[in-house]
């Protein structure tokens, strides 16, 4: 299999089930609270549409089961094939909603029901497209190929804050609220079709193919993670958190938060928040291909005690002026939770064995994904009652880094398990000490 083609089939569905999740947050604080949820508070209006935006993020560990089971028993490409489908069908129909000035409590009932098959199809989407990218890797590189799915966060982003932008300079506000955010939802459609396509040409991970073959396939794989790998469950949940909340801060409540607390304009904040995922494009490849070397743990406790450091200081900045804004933006999210981010991929899989992979990663991730996806309702109360306060907000971000940190210290440097298994292959390399468990072998170091 062509590993550039299989780069792109990653890539390519990741970009697209971005687009259409962050899409629905860029609307959530731009236009649904008036046109779903409206109320006499636009405080109370922000708040129940961010409930919404969190009931996606709630509803993603059980897409991360259902689609972590067929990714397991059947393949990876059956599933992220089928996470397509239910991401674009519902993104395309948000896109053609009545609102609540036509059909009343109906428009809000349909929004939620269509955002939770996208917070499941999503659920399945990430761990199935890092595992075709690191599971079909180079050897040597692998923190390179789990990182080019992640690229699928901000470049999905800035197509949908672009597309919003855009649609916004060429109409009127009452042309955008009427119809104009509608287009990007429904243009969501032509690309899930390019998408399905690409990846309707690849071929199953070779490492799925040799357990497939060999009998070593997890009847039931959620059973088999909770009784041979729950402690890494846990771990990457744990290790998930604390970037989790700063990250859905840092790219979806932001907007509310410089536009509502500080008193940005729209334009300015979606400004803020295309640069910073545009520089993240740049750092998460160099990142990913020094993880190689250098290896994800290390990566990974430096970002984290960046994050602290930087974290106040943030809060502090934004409020100061757009040239402190956007220089902060670009820094915390741009360089340093995307060289986080580079590594998550591979660090996160390489705790589980191949069995029950596709379910381990994608629950561990998801939970703390469905934990951290409610912090906008906490800040939008935070900041009805404090305002935009700078020690308040960063010393929670604070707060969850802390865990995050903690647990990584102690976790294991997953890198030296590749290599193990790499030169192993190559017959240069004595076996050492292995634990050996009924889901697999994992390195006794």
């Amino acid at each position: 299999m062509k590993k550039g083609k299989v780069l792109l089939a990653s890539l390519s569905g990741s970009v697209i089930e971005w687009y259409d999740f962050y899409l629905y947050g860029t609307a959530t604080a731009l236009v649904f609270s008036t046109l779903f949820f409206p109320n006499h508070d636009p405080a109370i209006s922000i708040l129940i549409a961010f409930a919404t935006f969190g009931a996606g993020y709630a509803a993603r560990p059980i897409g991360s089961i259902i689609f972590g089971h067929i990714g397991d028993r059947i393949g990876r490409k059956a599933s992220l094939m089928l996470t397509l489908i239910g991401m674009g069908g519902s993104s395309f129909l948000i896109g053609l909603l009545p609102t609540y000035a036509q059909v009343g409590v109906l428009a809000p009932a349909l929004l939620v029901i269509l955002r939770l098959i996208q917070g499941v199809s999503l659920g399945g989407e990430w761990g199935g497209a890092v595992l075709l990218a690191t599971e079909s890797a180079r050897k040597g590189l692998r923190g390179l190929f789990g990182s080019i799915p992640q690229l699928g966060v901000p470049i999905g982003l800035v197509l949908g804050t672009f597309s919003f932008t855009a649609i916004s300079a060429f109409t009127t506000e009452a042309q955008f609220m009427a119809w104009g955010w509608r287009i990007p939802f429904l243009f969501s459609a032509v690309l899930i079709v390019l998408a399905i396509w690409i990846r309707s040409t690849i071929e199953e991970t070779p490492e799925f193919q040799k357990k497939k073959e060999s009998g070593q396939i997890a009847k039931i794989p959620v059973a088999d993670l909770f009784r041979n790998n729950k402690k890494d469950l846990f771990r990457v949940i744990g290790l998930k958190l604390g970037d989790g909340f700063f990250n859905v801060f840092l790219m979806s409540f932001i907007l509310v938060y410089a536009t509502t607390y500080v008193g940005y304009s729209r334009d300015q904040a979606l400004m803020a928040l295309t640069l910073s995922c545009a520089t993240m494009v740049i750092t998460i490849p160099i990142v990913g291909y020094v993880s190689d070397f250098i290896g994800r743990k290390t990566i990974y406790i430096a970002g984290l005690v960046a994050m602290i450091v930087l974290a106040f200081p943030y809060f502090l900045a934004v409020p100061a002026g757009t040239g402190w804004f956007f220089t902060m933006q670009i820094l915390l999210l741009g360089v340093v939770w995307a060289s986080i981010f580079a590594t998550q991929g591979t660090f996160f899989s390489e705790l589980f064995p191949a069995n029950v992979r596709y379910t381990g990663l994608s629950l561990g991730y998801q939970v703390a994904a469905a934990i951290v996806g409610f912090g906008p309702m906490l800040w939008a109360t935070m900041g009805d009652r404090f305002g935009a306060a700078p020690y308040l907000f960063g010393g929670f971000m604070i707060g969850g880094l802390l865990i995050s940190l903690v647990l990584s210290i102690f976790s294991p440097d997953t890198r030296t398990f590749t290599q193990y298994e790499e030169h192993a292959e190559l017959g240069d390399l004595e076996e050492p000490e292995l634990k050996v468990t009924p889901s697999g072998k994992q390195l006794n170091y």
